[in-house]
């Protein structure tokens, strides 16, 4: 395989991943800004996502649009149910909050084992086939993904913008004290981020069920990746997500392709060290007065 076909590939790869990172990470990014809650447990419901269309698609032969509002709706509500639960008595205790989201992950993961088992599961590709331009190839499978994360992100973003409800998130997350002033129902708005948070954790767990495997312990690293995101991005920052979340897909897929995964493992590390030290708010982050 020529340079030129490898290195397309790899962008194709990194797009992928990346869309995957930038759903994961936007959701983290949403929780944060407004409930300053670190979510541990994003992964487990990225997992819960992948089994969501597992079994809507693989088994029950669902059209694969009907798998993504079924797994965002379902885990959404799960979200709601746990953060009025779980995360509400710990609001006001940013640290207790964040030891209660850390058990929740452990509770479903294990609680995902006893349910399906360890045993990893695989689905089939959504679309089979290629798409051929010139000399490159590029499976149909994972240009799917890129476009359906793209269109999840742009509903979001205009959900966020130009709705009512949007509006008033963004506002809590800017000033809390004042939003309830101005009428905003905080305790309403909170159980509702976590909800849209999760389920684009879903949705990202959905749409990665056909390229990657399926099974209890796969939210793992796209917990620990969106993590690195933000921080890269901009703890906080929508936009820093975005292009957080793209920048590390490529760096991962075009690092992995040349030396292999181990070192883009390492590379990202050191990159995440390096912008703390430079701008330890992050590439798109607001620096605290």
């Amino acid at each position: 395989m020529d340079y030129p076909t490898l290195l397309a590939q790899a962008a194709v790869n990194g797009l992928v991943i990346g869309t995957m990172y930038m759903l994961m990470a936007v959701g983290f990014t949403l929780v944060f800004g407004i409930m300053r809650v670190v979510n541990f447990a994003h992964g487990e419901f990225y997992m819960l996502g992948t089994f969501a269309a597992f079994f809507t698609y693989a088994q029950w032969e669902l059209p694969f649009a009907a798998c993504l509002v079924i797994a965002a709706v379902s885990v959404g509500i799960l979200g709601v149910l746990v953060e009025r639960a779980i995360i509400q008595p710990f609001r006001t205790d940013e640290l207790s909050g964040m030891i209660a989201t850390l058990a929740v992950s452990v509770i479903v993961q294990n609680a995902a084992v006893l349910v399906w088992g360890p045993t990893p599961r695989s689905m089939p590709n959504v679309v089979e086939g290629v798409l051929t331009i010139g000399p490159f190839t590029f499976p149909w499978s994972r240009l799917l993904v890129i476009v359906a994360a793209a269109l999840i992100f742009a509903a979001f973003w205009f959900f966020m913008q130009r709705t009512r409800l949007g509006r008033a998130m963004r506002a809590v997350a800017q000033d809390t004290e004042t939003a309830l002033i101005q009428g905003i129902r905080v305790n309403t708005i909170y159980p509702i981020a976590f909800g849209m948070s999760v389920a684009l954790a879903a949705l990202a767990g959905a749409l990665m069920a056909p390229i990657f495997s399926v099974s209890p312990f796969v939210g793992l690293t796209p917990m620990l990746k969106a993590f690195v995101v933000v921080i890269l991005g901009g703890l906080g920052s929508v936009p820093g997500a975005v292009v957080g979340g793209l920048l590390l897909g490529l760096i991962e897929s075009f690092t992995a392709t040349a030396l292999g995964s181990l070192v883009a493992d390492m590379l990202q590390l050191l990159l995440v060290i390096l912008i703390l030290l430079v701008r330890p708010w992050g590439l798109l982050g607001q620096r605290e007065a």
